[in-house]
């Protein structure tokens, strides 16, 4: 678990972290001595965010799988109470969300961690979503019970279904690449929240043409296409490191860095329908866990299922 190519990255995602924290308190020294510049503030925030996110990655990637999958079910639980916040309920769904809590989320991690794959990747979307509307009708309450039913189904959905693949890519079983199966979780995340900072940069100095306006008005098309393409081009140079060859690499990275930016489109839009800027305020300067699970959610699954096609023998 602790290969080579793993504590290189650990280290070069480090040495950035680094800079990018030298980088912030100088500008603060400069431009916001008594704090004075939201910008400013708001980016040493992210940055201190980001050591702690990036501290509690790399202990668990060291502790091994079975630390690596409890810190997704952990996220997924956070994920999941912060998503059904902001939903549609009534006392008729006072089991169906306990059912999801601590029934439904802890046999999607468990599954995966025996490694079964054939019910982990159908438990949520055949079982979960069959039983909860049973639930819920047994209560007899028929207000808004569509719009419950499907929020809850959806939550469960991106929260613990989608996020429960970024630690499935450890029980791959990649001819050549046995005990380096982490690298494939350090690389998705390094590249999509890669993408995520240099479409923000990018947008910030040159965006003109916004994508969406209604959804996220900070999202450009020149941020979109500068930040896919120099991510895609940073990811694919460290081809190495994967099972992927590289133009291989390159079609994965550029694969990924598109399906997150769409996960956060879709994501800012259901915002956007609840009325907030966050999905919540446990990570200082990054709002909640959705805010930083949103880009990976959506192309952890497309990541998995495409490696596990082309890469991996079960």
């Amino acid at each position: 678990m602790t290969s080579p190519h793993l504590l290189w990255l650990l280290c070069g995602v480090g040495v950035i972290l680094v800079i990018a924290s030298v980088i912030g308190t100088l500008l603060r020294i400069r431009l916001s001595p008594n704090g004075q510049n939201p910008v400013i503030e708001n980016l040493n925030a992210r940055i201190a965010a980001w050591w702690v996110m990036v501290i509690l990655l790399a202990v668990a990637f060291l502790l091994g799988r079975t630390g690596v999958v409890l810190l997704f079910a952990l996220c997924s639980f956070a994920a999941l109470r912060e998503f059904l916040t902001l939903t549609t309920h009534n006392r008729g769904d006072h089991w169906s969300l306990v059912a999801c809590f601590f029934l439904i989320l802890p046999l999607q991690y468990y599954f995966l961690w025996i490694d079964w794959y054939g019910m982990y990747s159908i438990f949520v979307p055949v079982y979960a979503f069959l039983l909860l509307p049973v639930i819920s009708a047994l209560r007899g309450t028929t207000k808004d019970f569509l719009m419950r039913v499907s929020e809850t189904q959806w939550a469960l959905m991106i929260c613990v279904y989608c996020a429960s693949h970024v630690p499935a890519l450890l029980f791959l079983h990649i001819p050549g690449f046995e005990g380096r199966n982490v690298i494939l979780i350090a690389f998705l995340i390094f590249v999509v929240q890669l993408s995520d900072v240099l479409q923000y940069v990018w947008g910030k100095l040159f965006g003109r043409s916004k994508i969406a306006p209604n959804l996220s008005p900070s999202k450009t098309w020149e941020g979109l296409i500068g930040g896919v393409l120099s991510a895609s081009a940073i990811g694919t140079l460290l081809y190495w490191m994967t099972p992927f060859t590289l133009p291989q690499t390159a079609g994965i990275c550029l694969m990924i860095t598109l399906l997150g930016f769409f996960g956060g489109l879709v994501m800012s839009a259901i915002k956007r329908d609840r009325g907030v800027k966050d999905w919540g305020h446990l990570i200082a300067g990054h709002g909640g866990f959705i805010d930083r699970l949103d880009s990976v959610i959506f192309s952890a699954p497309i990541f998995f299922h495409v490696t596990r096609y082309f890469w991996s023998t079960t």
